[in-house]
């Protein structure tokens, strides 16, 4: 997926459809293509080669053999067809099998083969939503159900800030992923989970791509929920095909599928005016989850809104509580107004962003990815005062380290210290000493035992 920054792709591993597919066991991969829906999902996202051999194999019914495709291009594309064999084979779309002579061959997955089919040329049931409805009385056109998917999917995003801002719909479902994926963690005295560094980079990707993330992060729960994970993807591809503002039955679901539904309507993946709604509607996060789409039209994060001045104030040009405290967790908040808010980058405002592990790079890379239009016309696009100042607050704070230790004073003579403090310095394990003041610091690790040496000297000496 797009839209993810350069400084949150060292951390977040968001994979494409095909890396992901190819994490899955063989079995499940294999009972993923009993469907059209995955199968041209796969499909349309593979290398155009690739898809040229399935197209060229869809209708033989055997092996072809390596040496005959591989003649399918010429020499100079020889690196592009060998990257599109490996991906079709990770993908299980066709496996090795041996031709006449006992030559290397492929052949396409019979049941790929026959559902790639049906995709194309149609029959069977309908993919989704099978079970005829009457006219809905309570239709939803595709303006509300965009406006409610992303209001859905803010709720998120604004628990993670700690903003009050609409969380009310922040169940434990969501709660359960956020802590599970490391996007946020819990502290032993604090009511409520806490963003993490991770957290803060999944704020800097676009719409599209934390929803493709964190649903990633969702299915890696179903076995704890005792889910079924094939029924959860093949239902997600075939939400990937459905129509952007019709209603779909819930007749033929099962148990889990239904139960799946309910998830996804607490993500804003679809909508159901009631739970025991025999219709649901997909919202633009469902049909762009798997089909290779990007951004949706109503991406809050596309048009730039932070302007930084060398007085190290910041404007936040927006009426959006999101992006407000999304400012607020590194500026110390001055002033709001219906389309602005002013914030003051400061030592002490910084300092608590790097506190919670939000590094200055990431904190210039937000400021630096969301600039005004009118910033992006100036080089370099941030005052390099406030980019340097960011970092020697950092840098600052990085001079200081902490380590647990146990301290030592009130010696009888400077012999008795010395002599602790020699045993201490052979252990490796004293961390300072003030000789004049007969005073020292042991690490933790090393206590018992420059404790246990102390008394067994007390006692010979007594």
């Amino acid at each position: 997926m797009a839209g993810l920054s350069a400084v949150a792709k060292k951390t977040l591993d968001c994979k494409d459809l095909h890396s992901y597919l190819k994490t899955l066991p063989p079995d499940i991969l294999d009972n993923l293509y009993n469907h059209p829906a995955t199968c041209l999902a796969v499909f349309r996202e593979l290398p155009e080669l690739s898809k040229h051999y399935v197209m060229r194999m869809l209708f033989v019914e055997q092996a072809v053999s390596q040496t005959v495709i591989a003649l399918w291009v010429t020499n100079k594309h020889q690196d592009e067809h060998k990257t599109s064999a490996r991906v079709l084979s990770e993908l299980r779309v066709w496996q090795e099998q041996s031709v006449v002579g006992d030559l290397p061959g492929w052949t396409l997955s019979p049941t790929f083969r026959q559902n790639m089919r049906v995709a194309l040329l149609g029959g069977e049931r309908a993919w989704i939503g099978g079970g005829a409805l009457v006219p809905d009385k309570h239709a939803k056109d595709i303006p509300f159900l965009d406006k409610y998917a992303l209001e859905r999917w803010e709720c998120v995003l604004h628990f993670m800030v700690g903003s009050s801002e609409g969380t009310d719909g922040v169940g434990n479902d969501i709660i359960d992923v956020l802590l599970h994926s490391g996007l946020m963690k819990s502290e032993p005295n604090e009511p409520l989970p806490s963003i993490t560094p991770a957290g803060f980079q999944f704020l800097l990707m676009d719409t599209s791509s934390q929803v493709w993330y964190f649903m990633l992060q969702y299915l890696e729960t179903l076995e704890s929920r005792e889910m079924d994970l094939t029924q959860c993807l093949s239902f997600l591809f075939q939400l990937s095909f459905s129509t952007l503002g019709k209603d779909y039955s819930t007749d033929g679901m099962t148990e889990q599928q239904l139960r799946f539904l309910q998830h996804l309507r607490e993500f804003g993946l679809v909508y159901q005016r009631k739970r025991k709604a025999m219709r649901y509607y997909p919202s633009r996060l469902a049909v762009n989850l798997a089909s290779g789409v990007t951004s949706l039209n109503t991406d809050t994060n596309q048009q730039g809104y932070l302007m930084v001045e060398t007085n190290y104030r910041v404007y936040a040009y927006t009426d959006s509580p999101l992006k407000v405290a999304l400012v607020a967790l590194f500026c110390e908040m001055l002033y709001r107004f219906p389309n602005m808010a002013v914030g003051n980058l400061s030592r002490e405002s910084v300092r608590e962003a790097l506190v919670r592990g939000i590094p200055a790079e990431q904190i210039i890379s937000f400021l630096r990815s969301h600039a005004h239009p009118k910033m992006l016309k100036q080089k370099p696009v941030l005052p390099p005062t406030i980019t340097d100042q960011i970092r020697l607050w950092e840098m600052e704070r990085d001079r200081f380290k902490f380590t647990d230790g146990v301290l030592y004073s009130q010696f009888n003579s400077q012999s008795d210290f010395e002599l602790l403090r020699d045993y201490a310095k052979d252990l490796d394990v004293l961390t300072w000493e003030n000789p004049s003041k007969r005073v020292m610091v042991v690490s933790r690790s090393g206590h018992d035992d420059v404790r246990r040496f102390w008394i067994r000297q007390r006692q010979s000496n007594n």
